[in-house]
């Protein structure tokens, strides 16, 4: 079964709060993301939560207790938890932060038949990214720091890297001044 798995563990330092917390257009960036899973056909979604704790309703709330050491602790937290179900095959994973991102952009990610897929915008890798499970082990095992899956993809030649900037858009918000550019455009 293919599962999202949604990182949104950070404290929103440049941005003074909880990236997960903030509204745009009245909805929280956290509960868009797992709406766009759910309109992209992927159901089970799981959402790393760390700085913040709250509930997010439709998804699976995992809590990384070891979110202030950067990304890559979520990343791990995730995979171990979407492990444990021998069901789950798969894994699309995105960043709470893009409100730009789209059901289309999901969608393309999730259908490609390749095992390790990569969203690219003009040519930059970015999210979403799909793993096969047997992947996920390697991906624990190589990640720290803020790298997230970079250092186990940076030595792979069977990335298959797709485009989307024609479907969304991979510009995350990590300040005022990046949020209020969005919010009028969605």
């Amino acid at each position: 079964m293919q599962v999202g798995l949604i990182l949104a563990a950070g404290s929103g330092s440049r941005m003074g709060r909880p990236k997960a917390t903030i509204e745009i257009n009245g909805e929280r960036l956290v509960d868009r993301a797992v709406s766009i899973f759910h309109e992209a056909g992927i159901k089970n979604v799981y959402v790393v939560l760390g700085a913040w704790q709250g509930s997010v309703p439709d998804a699976h709330v995992v809590n990384n207790p070891d979110w202030e050491s950067g990304m890559g602790s979520s990343l791990i937290t995730g995979l171990k938890s979407i492990s444990e179900n021998p069901e789950n095959s798969e894994v699309v994973i995105s960043l709470v932060d893009l409100p730009g991102m789209t059901a289309a952009a999901i969608r393309k990610i999730s259908e490609a038949p390749q095992e390790i897929v990569v969203g690219q915008f003009a040519g930059k890798p970015g999210h979403p990214v799909k793993f096969a499970r047997k992947h996920w082990q390697p991906i624990i095992e190589s990640t720290s720091g803020d790298a997230g899956a970079r250092n186990y993809l940076k030595w792979r030649d069977d990335v298959f890297l797709i485009e989307l900037r024609d479907l969304a858009t991979g510009n995350d918000v990590d300040t005022q001044a990046d949020l209020d550019s969005f919010s009028g455009q969605i």
